[in-house]
């Protein structure tokens, strides 16, 4: 009798915990839409957050850097330190089709394994940052983000504020 109740317990629970990751998945079937180009975000979030000097990516450098071919976004900017002495980088990312989602999130991964390994032997305090970096994702939108945990808490704070459901 134990072992039934045990069982129907544990069922009802993984039953609950399933339901609510699903719901929080879904946004309720609305859309997720913003009023602000990629720049405009990047922009005001750096604004707000003070880094070091970054410079924006033209899609040459994404493609090199990204190993993303920048056809596959709607829009997008990025920016990265002008020296290699910070990996700090922030870059907001639209894709343009729903099907190459999970193509753009493994181009982002793989960037923060290039700057993790850059800076492994390098700078310690920014191996840390790098290894702890930010993906977030918002509809068919992507922030990432590499820098102090404190920073990154605020831009991400930031990057959520300029969305809405539909």
């Amino acid at each position: 009798m134990k072992k039934h109740t045990f069982m129907l317990a544990l069922t009802i629970v993984l039953s609950v915990v399933l339901g609510a990751c699903s719901s929080n998945n879904s946004n309720n079937g609305a859309a997720i839409v913003t009023n602000l180009t990629a720049k405009e975000m990047v922009d005001q979030m750096l604004s707000k957050v003070e880094q070091p000097s970054l410079m924006e990516l033209d899609a040459a450098t994404v493609e090199q850097l990204y190993h993303l071919n920048p056809e596959l976004l709607e829009d997008y900017s990025i920016r990265m330190p002008m020296m290699n002495v910070k990996t700090n980088e922030i870059a907001v990312l639209k894709v343009k089709d729903v099907k190459d989602m999970t193509t753009v999130e493994d181009a982002i991964k793989a960037r923060a394994t290039d700057v993790q390994k850059q800076f492994e032997t390098y700078l310690p305090d920014q191996y840390e940052n790098a290894k702890n970096y930010k993906l977030i994702k918002k509809g068919n939108y992507f922030l990432f983000v590499i820098a102090d945990p404190a920073d990154q808490d605020k831009l991400v704070a930031d990057f959520d504020t300029y969305f809405t459901e539909k």
